[in-house]
Formats: structure tokens, C-alpha cells, sequence
């Protein structure tokens, strides 16, 4: 029996590039050239092209990075020019959308007008890679599934940066291009709203989130656990069910008290993690437009646990706990 393979102890085995389908397919606007990546067959496939990027692939490198650029730029002009100020700050530093005296009016170019320019890019950059997923899975005949995927948080984006400010009558309503700064954005959207964790959708985006990263490991790590036994051919157990499958469903059945076949595991993996964007596209979506403040529509409606409001006046009622004095 051959010694068992794992990411520590991997022997990677190079042969004859793998090119692909060729019947049906167009392959005027696909690269012939092709290469290994040691380092990459650490992880998975070493083999490097050929690449298929097409006009919508080729429309949507381009703008985003242009998007990419005016983003850099902005930092950069914040920075003073200064490459030292700039790795310093790079956290700190944002792009940010109009004031609210703009509603969604066009702003002056370093008053939120570069955001909007940017947006825009980013924008057709994203609903591009969306269209080229979507050609590429009908040219090779497969299903839509990784399209329907990729709309789901494509729906989170348009949420945040164009639907809900469209609905709210403003662009500074959308969020920032910043790390800190869209943390501090998140953090202010919830105290504004009356906190977000009282938001439903909120609730079950984060159940769906913590759900689809539990399942994902499982079935990875389930997976590699009967590699030996030819687990990782999971076509072949689906429709000729071997020893490794076998062993697999059986320990599901132990662990978790429900099978998960070879096929229904990526069925609920797929809806776990598309319903966590897809519920928290709604969540934001209803906040300020429907519902205003969500501590108190979770007191009106039972979904928090009820406070009493009547004024504290001894430390006894800030903390009630307190042991008694001697």
C-alpha cells in the first residue's frame, strides 16, 4: 500500500498540461501558454492556465482596476505624497461618498465626486465578472450554481452602495472605501439604528455565516480524513459508492445525528452560504427605509427581551448583583 499523501507530505506529479474543453467552445480568446507552480501544488492544482478572460473578462480587469487606481490615488493625495505617511496611515485612510448636501446629486471631485467615479468602475467591473461567470458555465454546459453564488453577495453590494442610498435619497448613506472607515461605518449604522444585532435578518445572516464556514470544514476535513480510501474522487462515490463514502456517511451519522451524502453535503454548504448574504442584503435593506430603529421594533414585537425604563437611583439598581456589605 502506497504511503498516505498530505498537504505536509505531498508528492506533486507533473505531466502533460491539461488544456481543457475543445468541442463547443471557443478558443480564439483563450491562452495557449500554460505553466507549474510548485508553491500552488501545495494547495491544489500546479498547473497555471490556459486563461480564458473574453471582452466581458477583459472589460471588468480594466475597470476595476481603474477603481483600484482612483482609490490609490485618493490615499496618496491624503497622504501628502508621502510613501512613509502612506504605509503609516493606510488603515486610516478613505475614500468617502458625498455629504448629505449632495443627496444623489454629482459632488465636486475631492467632495465625493472621485467616490461616485469610482463606484461606477467598480460597479461595471463587478456586474462584468458576473456576466463572464455566467457565459463561461453556458459554454461548457455546466449548471449556474457558482453564478446564482456570486449574485447573492453581488445583492449584499448593491444593498449597501446603491439601492438602499438610492431609496434613502443620498449617497452618503453608502459606505466608504477605507478599512477603519468602513468598520467605523458598520459601527455607526448599527448605534443609528438601534443597534443591528435586533435586526432578524441580521441574526439569521451571522446563523448562515457561522453555519456555512462549520460545514464547509466538516465536509473538507471529512474529505481529506478518507483521501486514502479514494474520498477525494467524489464523483465516482456519488454514482459507485465505495468504502470511503461509506466510512464518511457513517461517521456524519455518529457525529452529527442526520447522512450527508457524497452530493448533499455541497447542497448545504451552497444554500448556507448564499442565504447569509442573501438575509443580510434584507437586513440593511429595511434598515432606515422600513424600520427605524430596531431595539424598539424587537420590544414591540417580542422578538428582544423586555427592559424596564424607570430611572436608576440606588447602585443597587445599576448592579444588582452586588454582594451586601458587612
Amino acid at each position: 500500500m502506497a504511503e498516505y499523501q498530505n498537504i505536509f507530505a505531498q508528492v506533486q506529479v507533473q505531466g502533460p498540461p491539461e488544456m481543457g474543453a475543445v468541442e463547443d467552445v471557443d478558443l480564439r480568446e483563450r491562452t495557449k501558454g500554460t505553466s507549474f507552480s510548485s508553491l500552488f501544488g501545495w494547495f491544489g492544482n500546479a498547473q497555471l492556465g490556459p486563461v480564458y478572460l473574453g471582452a466581458f473578462g477583459v472589460v471588468s480587469l480594466a475597470t476595476g482596476g481603474l477603481w483600484f487606481f482612483l482609490v490609490g490615488i485618493s490615499f496618496w493625495v491624503q497622504a501628502g505624497f508621502n510613501p512613509a505617511v502612506f504605509v503609516r496611515d493606510l488603515f486610516y485612510l478613505s475614500l468617502d461618498p458625498p455629504g448629505p448636501e449632495y443627496g444623489l446629486g454629482m459632488a465636486p471631485l475631492w467632495e465625493g465626486g472621485l467616490w461616485l467615479i469610482a463606484s461606477f468602475l467598480l460597479l461595471v467591473s463587478v456586474i462584468s465578472w458576473w456576466i463572464r461567470s455566467y457565459l463561461l458555465a453556458e459554454q461548457l454546459k455546466m449548471g449556474k450554481h457558482v453564478c446564482y453564488a456570486f449574485a447573492s453577495a453581488i445583492w449584499l453590494f448593491l444593498v449597501l452602495g446603491l439601492i438602499r442610498p438610492v431609496l434613502m435619497g443620498s449617497w452618503s448613506e453608502a459606505v466608504p472605501y477605507g478599512i477603519f472607515t468602513h468598520l467605523d461605518w458598520t459601527n455607526l449604522f448599527s448605534l443609528t439604528y438601534g443597534n443591528l444585532f435586533y435586526n432578524p435578518f441580521h441574526a439569521l445572516s451571522i446563523a448562515f455565516l457561522y453555519g456555512s464556514t462549520l460545514l464547509f470544514a466538516m465536509h473538507g476535513a471529512t474529505i481529506l480524513a478518507v483521501s486514502r480510501f479514494g474520498g477525494d474522487r467524489e464523483l465516482e462515490q456519488i454514482y459507485d459508492r465505495g468504502t470511503a463514502s461509506e466510512r464518511a456517511g457513517l461517521f456524519w451519522r455518529w457525529t452529527m445525528g442526520f447522512n450527508a451524502t457524497m452530493e448533499g453535503i455541497h447542497r448545504w454548504a451552497w444554500w448556507f452560504a448564499v442565504l447569509c448574504t442573501l438575509t443580510g442584503g434584507i437586513g440593511i435593506l429595511l434598515t432606515g427605509t422600513v424600520v427605524d430603529n430596531w431595539f424598539v421594533w424587537a420590544q414591540e414585537h417580542g422578538y428582544g427581551a423586555e427592559f424596564n425604563y424607570a430611572p436608576a437611583n440606588t447602585p443597587e439598581d445599576f448592579f444588582p448583583y452586588l454582594p451586601p456589605e458587612n
